[in-house]
């Protein structure tokens, strides 16, 4: 199995490979019933992100979590873009094989610029699947906020395509946990996991990559931002205020951007809100849908 601990082979049986663009994009599915919530990762891991939320919300609706290209159980073409619109156009390649017409979408990370690009498309694709909603966990939602690691940005550097591959484990497991919460530290089970992950078909070799998305989303920051400051879909941003990336200053950022901007601060909590604390997550993901779903 590649390495792959038991959690990942857990959550590899919740979904299956899907054909798209050329290349294979694993898909975590569950449940039958209820709106569809579209569930985007972010960098370097993958769907496996969302397993403390996956069972609860399945009784209450359709769940769709692909593995990114470059990154999970998906595909890790070397010589591949891997942008935030390369990413989008998958996603949208998804809705449209899966046959969904509207959706919920919840990002982190990347993930969060992913789905913020595929809501500027909806200014000119209006045929496109309805977002009905954003919930946003902590990611670059303003670009220029962002702060990001030495780690990436030695990736992101020249030298970016030699240390990829010789990234120790320590220095990969010091780099996440400096990203959690002071009393909410990674396990070594979940470090094992997140290790196995990036090392799966040969990842790490391509990390270079998959994580200059950072910089390149820079250059869109307008139209990645505006579409929030027109309210074209309701947002709510679930922020672990103590992220070092993209915390209680990115949160800061967006509410002086959006001045009724709706959001839950975490405090103490870190980067993976969702692993971090799941249940206030939960709370505050289904208080949100609840307020905004709408069949029609």
């Amino acid at each position: 199995m590649d390495g792959l601990t038991p959690a990942l082979q857990h959550w590899q049986a919740q979904g299956s490979m899907v054909a798209l663009g050329g290349h294979r994009l694993f898909v975590a599915q569950a449940g039958q019933h209820g709106s569809v919530l579209l569930f985007i990762h972010g960098y370097p891991t993958s769907s496996y992100d969302w397993h403390p939320l996956w069972a609860p919300l399945a009784m209450r609706y359709r769940l769709i979590a692909p593995d990114l290209l470059g990154m999970g159980f998906s595909d890790k073409p070397a010589d591949h873009a891997y942008g935030i619109e390369n990413h989008a156009d998958l996603l949208e390649a998804l809705l449209d094989r899966l046959g969904v017409q509207q959706v919920h979408i919840v990002a982190h990370d990347l993930g969060v610029s992913v789905a913020q690009e595929m809501l500027a498309r909806r200014q000119t694709h209006p045929l496109a699947p309805r977002i009905q909603s954003l919930t946003l966990l902590n990611g670059g939602v303003c670009p220029e906020a962002y702060q990001p690691r030495m780690l990436q940005h030695l990736l992101s550097s020249p030298l970016g395509r030699w240390i990829a591959p010789r990234i120790p484990q320590k220095a990969f497991e010091r780099t996440i946990t400096r990203l959690f919460g002071p009393q909410t530290r990674p396990s070594p089970a979940l470090l094992q996991d997140f290790w196995a992950l990036v090392n799966h078909h040969n990842g790490r070799a391509i990390s270079h990559n998959t994580g200059r998305f950072y910089i390149d989303r820079l250059a869109l920051r307008d139209r990645l931002v505006g579409p929030l400051l027109q309210h074209m879909v309701p947002v709510r941003l679930i922020n672990g205020a103590a992220d070092p990336n993209s915390g209680a200053h990115m949160a800061a950022r967006y509410r002086a951007l959006v001045p009724d901007a709706d959001v839950v601060s975490l405090p103490g909590i870190g980067h993976w809100p969702q692993i971090e604390a799941p249940d206030q997550v939960l709370q505050a993901l289904e208080e949100f849908l609840q307020k905004h779903d709408q069949a029609g």
